[in-house]
């Protein structure tokens, strides 16, 4: 089930670079059908039709009734290009961890306060495959990323979901670097599941300072330049 919720979000990735990055579909533009666009995709119309609703939820599609499903008019292409301009080599790993800890613990706290159940339960099952991973020494890069999506998409904060982008590249070049660094890997499963039990627990100021725990412990362990 997971591992569907996981293609869902990658699907709904590519769908989002079509109109950001390949700018094949303008605002207020309609998508292919289902059948083309899962053909294209090469996944089924359920996973598809999923990927669909999670921008939907994003502000991002919007889906009429009897028409199809179009990019929303009030969609601001152009933060999303400006995100992409953040090249990853003029971008060093201090950059993005001051960043993640400017934003990551008040989303952490927002999502503890405004998740629906299935969102809390998503984030816990994300969560417990990081740990999985990292016990077997397993790549995590994506379930990680997938695992601080659901925080930031419990948040149910547009701007929130669209700063996402940039949270990613300080998260694949945190996953690389704790490789070499088992002390920061202990760290990660120790404020995994502290950050986790606060969340489940709905208590907002924990999960933020969980968070702030968390990339304070990598700023410390990793080496940051």
């Amino acid at each position: 089930m997971e591992q569907d919720s996981r293609l869902s979000d990658r699907i709904a990735d590519s769908i989002l670079s079509m109109i950001t990055v390949e700018q094949r579909f303008l605002p207020g533009s309609k998508l292919p059908n289902e059948n083309i666009l899962s053909e294209e995709l090469k996944v089924s119309r359920t996973t598809l039709r999923e990927a669909i609703r999670i921008l939907a939820t994003g502000g991002i599609l919007e889906i009429r009734r009897g028409r199809g499903t179009f990019v929303r008019e009030d969609f601001e292409v152009s933060q999303f290009q400006e995100f992409s301009r953040l090249a990853p080599e003029k971008v060093n790993v201090r950059d993005l961890y001051e960043i993640r800890l400017i934003f990551e613990p008040e989303a952490a706290r927002y999502a503890a306060l405004r998740a629906t159940e299935e969102e809390i339960q998503r984030i816990l099952a994300l969560g417990e495959e990081v740990e999985e991973r990292i016990r077997q020494g397993k790549d995590r890069t994506k379930v990680e990323q997938s695992f601080h999506k659901s925080i930031a998409r419990a948040t149910h904060n547009e701007f929130i979901n669209q700063l996402m982008p940039v949270i990613y590249e300080g998260i694949n070049k945190g996953v690389k670097l704790s490789e070499s660094y088992e002390e920061a890997v202990q760290a990660t499963l120790a404020d995994h599941k502290m950050l986790m039990d606060f969340l489940k627990a709905r208590n907002g100021e924990g999960a933020c300072n969980a968070m702030r725990i968390h990339i304070l412990h990598a700023m410390d362990q990793l080496p940051m330049e």
